[in-house]
């Protein structure tokens, strides 16, 4: 069942006015749900912080040209107890779908509607919410719920749950689908309380939702605590290619679509510890995917690959230096700015609560947005508002 969130409707109707009223040149609008950080993070910055956990979206200006870069415009209280995680699109960029650590319940942004409308899902089978990704034709949308291990199924045009897809004994985060092969890939990363990170994907048919099989990431014996996280299709890759970040094994994996087997071989294509980084967790194309660009939580960096000796040997171009915990990434349309969110959970030495603004065609880093750092938040997810964002491969 959805329905709206009256209690927050007022501030959502003052806030999209106040946007709406806002010059549209010389500026670039992100969006990015934030909570408060921890009590030992605010003694080490020096700040008093809140006194109590807060939670909430806010839409910041983030051109590092413009007259109101750094200004909060607009922002709106979440339950303090909802953990708001991820911000995801869908193909149209019409909608954005907020995940929850901390309820079973989704949380539905509708962008065509002046002011913004927020909706409620309810998801009782979900537990600890991650990853919303979508079908090619922008007709289903998938969420993983890694403390239940189950994928929720549902429809993008009504939002309805059309199935659940349960896989005991895994911990479902990132996935990735390719309708193309009929298949679905999911990662198994670890349980919320961070212990006991696994080692493999999780292979599903698209068409019936019919388990498969799986396969293990990493060349040391099991368990190896790899916790592969993310996962994504190289745009265009023909035969199909899947990237896989492992988080602690600290590595990029490749999925690629054997038409033999009608199965995946799985290989290791980059190893980060050869550059002293870790934490390998999120991916994205340019549009002519000759470039990837992957963030590292620990140091945070983010990392430019060459991809034109194919999708099995990217080759690393360059690394910028971002803040600790460095995540998601907006980039824009024009692909000239790639905007850095650090923090990742709230996790000590990972949780820096800045933006990092790199110019990708001048190839360096020229600011960084410390709006929320400064006031004792963290951002737990970006996103550029649509006028600006580009899906970059998602």
């Amino acid at each position: 069942m959805t329905f709206v969130l009256n209690r927050l409707l007022f501030p959502v109707l003052l806030g999209a006015l106040i946007v709406l009223s806002l010059p549209a040149r010389g500026e670039i609008l992100a969006l990015m749900n934030y909570e408060s950080k921890t009590p030992e993070s605010l003694k080490t910055l020096k700040l008093s912080g809140p006194q109590q956990r807060e939670e909430g979206l806010a839409i910041i200006d983030v051109d590092p040209n413009s007259d109101s870069f750094g200004k909060w415009l607009w922002k709106m209280p979440l339950p303090p107890d909802l953990v708001a995680h991820h911000i995801f699109y869908d193909r149209t960029m019409t909608k954005g779908y907020m995940t929850a650590l901390g309820k079973s319940e989704l949380h539905v942004i509708d962008f065509t509607r002046s002011p913004y409308r927020i909706k409620r899902i309810d998801v009782p089978q979900c537990k600890v919410g991650e990853d919303v990704i979508f079908s090619e034709d922008n007709t289903t949308w998938y969420l993983t719920c890694m403390g239940s291990a189950t994928v929720v199924v549902g429809e993008v045009a009504t939002d309805e749950i059309k199935t659940n897809i349960s896989i005991p004994g895994t911990y479902p985060h990132g996935l990735a689908v390719h309708t193309g092969i009929d298949r679905v890939l999911v990662t198994s990363t670890i349980q919320p309380d961070l212990q006991n990170p696994d080692e493999i994907i999780t292979v599903i048919q698209a068409s019936t939702n019919k388990v498969l099989g799986k396969h293990k990431l990493s060349q040391k014996p099991s368990p190896s605590g790899e916790a592969p996280v993310e996962i994504l299709f190289v745009p265009g890759s023909s035969p199909p290619v899947a990237y896989i970040t492992n988080m602690f094994g600290n590595s990029l994996w490749a999925a690629a679509w054997n038409p033999q087997k009608q199965d995946f071989d799985v290989s290791q294509v980059f190893d980060f510890t050869t550059v002293g980084a870790g934490v390998p967790l999120e991916m994205y194309f340019n549009r002519s995917a000759d470039r990837m660009y992957l963030t590292t939580a620990k140091p945070g960096k983010l990392h430019v690959f060459d991809m034109t000796k194919g999708p099995l040997k990217p080759t690393l171009l360059t690394s910028f230096d971002a803040g600790e915990g460095a995540h998601h990434v907006g980039i824009t349309k024009d692909e000239k700015y790639a905007f850095v969110q650090n923090a990742l959970l709230n996790l000590p030495g990972m949780s820096d609560g800045s933006i990092t603004v790199v110019d990708l065609k001048a190839e360096k880093v020229v600011s960084s947005m410390n709006t929320l750092k400064e006031q004792g938040y963290n951002p737990n997810s970006f996103v550029l508002l649509p006028e600006w964002n580009h899906l970059a491969g998602h």
